[in-house]
């Protein structure tokens, strides 16, 4: 493949899973990135800061659905029900990436520093989430616990959804554990 061909950004991170996958995280390099994907490691640069980016590059993202997600959500949500959209939104941006999140969430689930980086990841997203809520007139802490909430349960509907067993969507896993979320808080 050529270094002209499109979509370097996605050549690459196919390039760093596989690679990931078969040496391990810590003993793949950059340069053999670059090569797998048919790049230089000057352009693997261009895209990530490092190696560990690689699993995390699509945070800004997130970051800017989910904001922009609360923020066009209709005035009278509740907002925890305001958290559960723009979770479904994230849903769909994920949906057709189940096998590669698999493999995505394996490789950090094997590597202390990649769960650390996972969690900082979910802590800011969980931060935005409050600001976000915040911005629309939602107080403390009731901005902050739906946010925190609304987290947890992405964290348990992802973990369900890559599940090889699981075959349902991940915007429906949201919704139910969001819906089993409230029956325990409503004491049923």
């Amino acid at each position: 493949m050529g270094r002209w061909e499109p979509d370097a950004r996605a050549r690459l991170e196919q390039a760093a899973l596989e690679l990931y996958g078969e040496r391990g995280f810590e003993q793949t390099t950059v340069a053999e990135i670059a090569g797998r994907a048919g790049l230089t490691e000057r352009t693997f640069f261009r895209h990530f800061a490092d190696k560990r980016e690689v699993l995390f590059g699509g945070a800004g993202m997130l970051a800017e659905l989910l904001t922009r997600s609360v923020a066009e959500a209709p005035d009278a949500t509740a907002p925890i029900d305001t958290v559960a959209t723009a979770l479904v939104a994230i849903a769909s941006l994920l949906e057709g990436r189940r096998d590669i999140s698999r493999r995505r969430q394996a490789i950090i689930d094997a590597h202390p520093e990649l769960q650390e980086r996972e969690l900082i990841k979910l802590a800011s997203l969980a931060a935005l989430l409050a600001q976000a809520l915040r911005r629309r007139g939602v107080s403390d802490p009731a901005a902050s616990l739906a946010a925190e909430a609304g987290i947890a349960v992405f964290k348990i509907a992802f973990v369900r959804w890559i599940d090889a067993a699981n075959e349902a969507d991940l915007a429906h896993i949201i919704r139910a554990s969001l819906d089993q979320l409230k029956a325990v808080t409503a004491g049923n």
